[in-house]
């Protein structure tokens, strides 16, 4: 047969498909609905993102001005007022959140201490409202492929229960020619699934992002699509009667995309446990009482310092310094105590990553869990890019608050220091000029570099890729059989 009787007969298979399917009034009712689903998502989300993205902009603007227009304060007083760090979402987030929903979204900024991430969606809301949440993401990775069993179960294996497969390789069709022409039908249906996320890359594009992290994410996404396209046909080519197909297409719908995900998180926190909040605080306080008090100069903890800035100088008493002994003391004391939260910061951040990797290997086993991964990392919405807005806002905390322990040491004297509270005219004293607030710097969160995110995503297209080879491989046997 040649190349081009070959290529009219799949385009007639698939235009006999869309017929059946036109005629069906369950197939067409599905694909409305899952089309609408998709829509309302996208719409929902991004309306959503956009939202938050302003509010989050204005609050991070709002933090930054009130702590400028603080009046004239002792500096200390500002290093417990403290400062905000908020975290605007990617442009892509409009596809998918993330982990943002779960991980939290600002910071507050204070000294002596590292404060969680707060006001995660998640944690914040009941059960019911997460019905209210689905994303574009999860619409896809999860009610795409129901959608195309539900349409497209039957496809090869009503051919065998009504007996019309022995005709229609009996007119000349090859069984490949009508595996190929029942899969461009899908296909179709998956380019139909992927329009009003096309779209909203395009807009996403327009608001920053890199165009060739959102062509990579929509080549993900039709890559697993194409995936579940392969596997409602090999499972329809298999069986020999429509029940038998659902069936078995249903099961491995329940296992790759609801039972494996789950399998994956709980393997990771087995395989490599990390510590309880409780246990790991009750670890940071044990060392931090090591140090010293920052707040008590006296604390034989600071003795060294006292020592070596009394030679440094060749005074005889702290009162005799050129600097404030006293924000000698809570400098020193926020470096040391900083390294020690950090340590244990980075720690976490490390089990957490750990955990995050070990369950991305089952990618190998669910393209769910390949589609999860590759899709967060492109949008800039994974465990990676929350660890560096950590890190990042960390960065601002310690910035800020030795900046304003150096205005300690510098601009304040030590007898007005410890004097500070004998009177109104005394605690004035005390005061420095709050034209020292301006030291606070613009805190702007990017995402991660479209290079990094493309790099980071490489397992997971390899995942992908592995699983259209097998399901390739396993058509082509299937319709061996089939002959």
């Amino acid at each position: 047969m040649s190349v081009g009787m070959t290529t009219n007969a799949v385009f007639s298979v698939a235009k006999d498909e869309w017929r059946y399917w036109v005629r069906s009034k369950i197939a067409v009712s599905v694909l409305i609905i899952g089309l609408l689903l998709t829509i309302s998502s996208v719409i929902v989300t991004l309306a959503n993102m956009h939202e938050l993205s302003h509010q989050r902009s204005s609050m991070q603007n709002n933090a930054e001005e009130t702590f400028v227009d603080q009046p004239d304060r002792h500096p200390h007083r500002m290093v417990h007022y403290g400062h905000y760090a908020f975290r605007v979402p990617s442009p892509l987030s409009i596809l998918d959140p993330g982990v943002d929903a779960y991980t939290g979204n600002s910071i507050f900024l204070e000294g002596h201490r590292q404060n969680s991430a707060m006001f995660a969606d998640q944690k914040q809301g009941t059960g019911l409202t997460s019905l209210g949440s689905l994303s574009p993401a999860f619409v896809v990775q999860v009610l795409a492929p129901l959608l195309l069993i539900l349409i497209a179960y039957s496809s090869m294996s009503r051919e065998k229960e009504s007996q019309t497969l022995s005709f229609i390789l009996s007119q000349g069709t090859s069984i490949y020619a009508l595996i190929l022409g029942k899969g461009l039908a899908l296909l179709s249906v998956v380019g139909l699934i992927l329009v009003p996320l096309a779209i909203a890359g395009m807009y996403a594009v327009t608001q920053g992002e890199s165009g060739i992290v959102v062509v990579g994410f929509l080549l993900a996404y039709f890559f697993y699509l194409l995936v579940w396209a392969l596997i409602v046909l090999l499972f329809s080519s298999l069986f020999s009667k429509n029940s038998e197909s659902f069936t078995a297409l249903a099961f491995v719908w329940i296992l790759l995309c609801i039972a494996m995900p789950r399998i994956a998180s709980t393997t990771a926190a087995t395989v490599s446990p990390s510590s309880g909040k409780l246990e790991t605080d009750f670890a940071v306080l044990a060392e931090l009482r090591t140090l010293g008090d920052g707040h008590n100069a006296n604390d034989p903890a600071f003795a060294k310092l006292k020592a070596s800035l009394l030679e440094k100088y060749n005074v005889d008493k702290v009162e005799d310094l050129p600097v404030n002994f006293r924000g000698m003391v809570a400098s020193a004391s926020e470096e040391e105590l900083t390294h020690v939260l950090n340590r244990f910061a980075e720690q976490s951040m490390q089990d957490e990553l750990a955990q995050t990797q070990i369950s991305r290997y089952f990618g190998w086993l669910s393209p769910m869990v390949a589609i999860r991964s590759l899709s967060m990392i492109s949008a800039g919405s994974s465990i990676e890019t929350h660890h560096r807005f950590l890190r990042e806002a960390e960065e601002l905390r310690y910035s800020f608050v030795q900046s304003l322990n150096k205005v300690h040491v510098e601009q304040l004297s030590y007898i007005d220091d410890i004097n500070r509270s004998k009177g109104e005219e005394a605690w004035k004293k005390a005061r420095v000029s709050a034209d020292n607030w301006q030291m606070i710097q613009d805190f702007t969160f990017e995402t991660d570099a479209a290079e990094t995110r493309l790099n980071r995503s490489i397992p997971s297209f390899l995942q992908l890729a592995l699983w259209l080879g097998i399901l390739a491989f396993g058509i082509r046997l299937a319709g061996r059989q089939s002959l």
